[in-house]
């Protein structure tokens, strides 16, 4: 029995575990363990968004056990305090956990750099428990504040610094300064009174971006009314106050660090080789210089990549290229076959500064292109999603697109609240009931006539004889002569063609139809095919069973849009007039959950959804929402 031990639940930890998982599925041989202190993985690069009261705090943890349901991973809840690599053990206070293959990834920990008072009395910006404790602080801030009768007491309260320009200090403080006018309208103050000031050592904000880039972000936190210090040494943190250089103090309440981060607290206590603030130093393989068998992956990797100059950034898409060369290594090890070297190619770096407005430098390594705003944060969720995809499929995806668009207050998205109104449904009834009848009665109308003439069920029209439905129209004009005059000939011609252009269908759109509908419907002869006999069938059934669905609300979403591809098909073939198109647009505001009021999807799509997470491939892949 191979015994393969994954130290740590961050975003290095869970893409390998997952990665061998699928490796050795099938294999009984081998045991794969997750050990982690937090029964949840953390999704740091959205810590801000907590803070500043964006999304909801349970949205940036998931479930350990949730990842790994139905996958070969073992997950323990434990804190490892040593690791014997000799023996090859792991010890805890409560146990002791043996391996033949050990993967690190304990991630990092806030630097204080030696600064006095800086760990003491600032709030670390770098876990779950450290941005809960932030927002409450904010809000309690605001609270006291509003209360406060000192002028200068007061003016602390307000005053928010934020250590360190990096992408989470920026990230934090853009946060922050959309949250303002929330708060001051809720507490009365006067935003003018509240001071948001990011502060670094450093000659510039977000320093690994192009100057360009640089210059946007600065210019949009000064929109947002941010002091920038900048070649500022901090010298001193004291309790209530700062110190920026050596003339800048700052009397304020809540001090944020973000200023850097180290290697976490085991890291630094390992007999392993270090570099750059306690990182491991790996081989090719991403394997401990010092033990075989032992990797390294997420940020507490130093590895320098043939050609480069500086060692692996600590980021999550070096995680996410990290952990599937681990997993091939160690697979590789225990088959006896040929291991792969690191090779990363990064794409580059976006961050977001409030919930609208974002810079990214993002693309190929051989090529990069700067955006901003719009652009910049539309390939920050991007990325994210597709993170969360190889996390938790579906399932997370959908809970992002839902407090990131959907569930947003003050219209805090990138897409503004266009997505976030939740009217309630019980609006949309009546349409339904209207829609589901209307398509009910076109549907009966059919059975009653085709109960008289069988040959009535051929509601497609027959085989053209002419180029459009004028020409055919002048035809029928023609047949009938015998009988009328050659003005009611010439009045009939003339009706058909205004009922043929108050079809208002586009020439490409009737023109595709048509040929889709010479091709199935339609033999050399001009009789009908077998196809267009059963597809009519289907389309007078299809009428009936979605007008009785609608009318019930039983899977109205499905009812919906069965509807919608009906009215788009008679609509563009021309069997209709214009009133078609309304259906389409009753069908779409129908879609969104309109039976779960005074329908039978209130009751039914509840029972559904727990029968469907019953089953074992649906957790497999997540392919459910919570």
């Amino acid at each position: 029995m191979k015994k393969i031990v994954i130290l740590g639940g961050g975003y290095g930890g869970v893409l390998t575990a997952k990665k061998l998982a699928k490796k050795f599925k099938n294999d009984k041989d081998v045991e794969i363990k997750l050990i982690d202190r937090n029964p949840y993985h953390t999704l740091l690069t959205e810590l801000h968004e907590v803070s500043a009261n964006r999304a909801p705090e349970d949205s940036i943890k998931i479930d350990l056990k949730k990842i790994f349901a139905g996958l070969k991973v073992d997950v323990v809840l434990d804190e490892i305090s040593n690791i014997d690599f000799k023996n090859k053990k792991l010890k805890s206070d409560k146990a002791t956990y043996a391996y033949d293959y050990l993967v690190i990834g304990t991630g990092s920990k806030p630097t204080f750099f030696g600064i006095p008072g800086a760990e003491e009395n600032t709030f670390s910006f770098w876990s779950y428990d450290d941005a809960v404790a932030l927002k409450r602080q904010i809000r309690d801030m605001y609270t006291k504040a509003a209360k406060e009768k000192n002028p200068a007491v007061r003016r602390a309260m307000l005053t928010f610094v934020i250590i360190g320009a990096g992408f989470t200090g920026v990230e934090l403080v853009g946060e922050m300064a959309e949250q303002r006018d929330e708060l001051c309208r809720e507490f009365y103050i006067d935003p003018s009174e509240v001071r948001l000031v990011v502060a670094d050592m450093a000659p510039k904000v977000l320093p690994i971006l192009p100057d360009k880039l640089i210059q946007k972000a600065e210019a949009h936190l000064r929109k947002l009314k941010v002091e920038i210090v900048t070649g500022a040494k901090i010298t001193e943190v004291g309790k209530g106050s700062v110190a920026l250089g050596e003339k800048n103090v700052v009397e304020a309440q809540t001090i944020v660090w973000t200023a850097g981060v180290e290697g976490s607290e085991i890291v630094g206590t390992l007999d392993v080789k270090q570099e750059g603030r306690k990182r491991i130093v790996t081989n090719e393989h991403l394997e401990s210089v010092d033990h075989k068998n032992v990797y390294v992956v997420g940020d507490n990797i130093f590895f320098i990549p043939e050609g480069e100059t500086r060692p692996v950034p600590q980021m999550v898409e070096n995680a996410e290229q990290a952990a599937p060369i681990i997993a091939g290594n160690i697979t590789a090890d225990i088959k006896g076959t040929a291991k792969k070297a690191y090779k990363p190619g990064f794409h580059g770096t976006m961050v977001s500064i409030g919930s609208r407005y974002g810079v990214a430098n993002v693309g190929l390594p051989s090529k990069m292109f700067m955006l901003t705003g719009f652009m910049a944060m539309l390939s920050k969720h991007f990325i994210n999603m597709f993170y969360l995809s190889q996390v938790v499929g579906f399932n997370k995806v959908w809970t992002y697109m839902m407090h990131e668009f959907f569930h947003v207050e003050n219209r805090k998205s990138f897409l503004g609240g266009h997505f976030s109104k939740r009217s309630p449904n019980f609006w949309l009834v009546p349409l339904r009931m209207l829609l589901g009848g209307m398509w009910l009665y076109e549907g009966i109308d059919k059975i009653k006539k085709i109960w008289v003439d069988p040959d009535k069920i051929f509601l497609i029209p027959a085989a053209p004889f002419a180029t459009d439905a004028a020409s055919s129209a002048s035809v029928a004009v023609d047949a009938v002569k015998e009988t009328v005059d050659a003005q009611s000939a010439a009045s009939a011609v003339s009706t058909a063609k205004e009922a043929v252009e108050a079809l208002w269908v586009p020439d490409f759109v009737h023109n595709t139809t048509n040929w889709f509908m010479d091709l199935m419907f339609y033999n050399n002869d001009g009789t009908y095919t077998f196809l267009a006999k059963w597809f009519q069938i289907g389309m007078v059934c299809a009428e009936i069973v979605f007008g009785i669905m609608l009318i019930v609300g039983l899977f109205t979403a499905l009812a919906s849009l069965g509807t919608i591809a009906m009215a788009a098909m008679i609509w563009s073939s021309q069997m209709a007039s214009t009133e078609m198109l309304w259906y389409i647009a009753a069908a779409i505001a129908t879609i969104g959950g309109s039976g779960s009021i005074f329908g039978l999807d209130y009751y039914v799509l509840p029972w559904l959804k727990k029968q469907w997470k019953r089953i074992p491939l649906v957790r497999r892949w997540y392919v459910y929402t919570d």
